[in-house]
């Protein structure tokens, strides 16, 4: 029996065309479809709409319902696509790892650098890889690019023209395909903890706050009077804050204070974050701030939001960050 594999389109790149203001979605998913014929045998392949978008107008809503979507229809297939624009694809594949938890079939995103109208575009081996490793029947949300599988928590875009566009940072690859074919690491793949269910739920009332030196504290006083109820703070090297003249761990822990989650992690996107090494973390530890360690900044932003779509019990909020729940983050033992 042929193995059922449904692509959802969402636009981007891989289906834009050209037009008076430039490259924008147009190609539906059918006319897609045709395209990915040669690359698809031996599968049952549908496609569906789901909207036409440049990534950079897909907002968290647009997560939401599309992991409804999916939730209606991985009962009747083995796999699913969703065909991406590559801007916020770690955005959507990060926010859907959260919201898909325990799902039991593959859900893979993909998209490319030129559009699969394009002669020489890279589309077409994506979606080879993302089409095969949702037939894998290894579940979990995953991103693929350029011949290799990731997390979809892990994957960040690095190269914003490159063929290359995305790394799964801090964190090994997922599978990847060689001249031996599709090669899973069944070791790093997230293990199921329980049973399926949609959990679509978030609060979009989350900041990114990347410091500079001489930023002012005031910014988070002023996030607070405008309704925002956490914020991530990239740091300093392992996520220091300053606390001489700009007192920004002083105004930290007033905001933990006032009912704000904080979340801090580092600027650098490698290797992660560790507050209690320098006395500019301990600070902000002392304050009362959450650690994103290594967290990508994608998970990290919409773990945030997930979270605080669950609860607004600081307590139970603080116990979210201190497990890993995707394989999102390596927690110090």
């Amino acid at each position: 029996m042929r193995k059922r594999i449904l692509i959802i389109n969402t636009g981007g790149t891989l289906s834009s065309v050209n037009s008076e203001q430039g490259l924008s979605p147009g190609l539906t998913s059918r006319e897609i479809l045709e395209e990915l014929r040669m690359v698809s045998k031996n599968l049952e392949m549908e496609t569906e709409d789901f909207c036409s978008l440049d990534s950079a107008n897909i907002f968290p809503d647009d997560w939401a319902a599309l992991a409804v979507r999916i939730g209606q229809a991985y009962l009747k297939h083995d796999g699913i696509v969703i065909i991406h624009g590559t801007d916020t694809l770690a955005y959507t594949a990060s926010m859907l790892s959260f919201m898909l938890q325990n799902i039991p079939i593959p859900v893979v995103i993909t998209g490319s650098q030129l559009s699969i109208s394009h002669p020489v575009a890279d589309a077409m081996e994506n979606c080879r890889c993302a089409i095969h490793m949702a037939a894998s029947g290894y579940p979990g949300v995953f991103a693929a690019f350029n011949r290799k599988v990731m997390l979809g928590c892990r994957t960040s875009k690095v190269r914003s023209m490159s063929f290359d566009a995305f790394d799964s940072t801090n964190y090994p690859n997922a599978a990847q395909i060689s001249a031996l074919g599709l090669h899973v690491r069944k070791e790093v793949l997230p293990q199921k903890k329980g049973v399926f269910r949609v959990q679509p739920e978030y609060s979009d009332r989350v900041f990114l706050l990347k410091l500079y030196p001489g930023i002012d504290p005031s910014i988070l006083r002023m996030l607070k009077e405008q309704g925002y109820r956490g914020v991530y703070i990239e740091g300093f090297g392992l996520g220091g804050m300053p606390f001489v003249k700009h007192d920004f761990a002083s105004a930290v822990r007033e905001a933990v204070e006032d009912g704000m989650t904080v979340l801090a992690g580092s600027q650098c996107p490698y290797e992660g974050s560790n507050l209690s090494v320098y006395e500019t973390g301990l600070q902000a530890l002392k304050g009362g701030v959450l650690q994103a360690y290594d967290m990508t900044a994608e998970a990290a932003v919409t773990k945030l939001m997930w979270v605080l779509g669950q609860t607004a019990r600081p307590e139970e909020i603080r116990d979210y960050f201190q497990i890993d729940l995707v394989r999102e983050v390596t927690i110090p033992l």
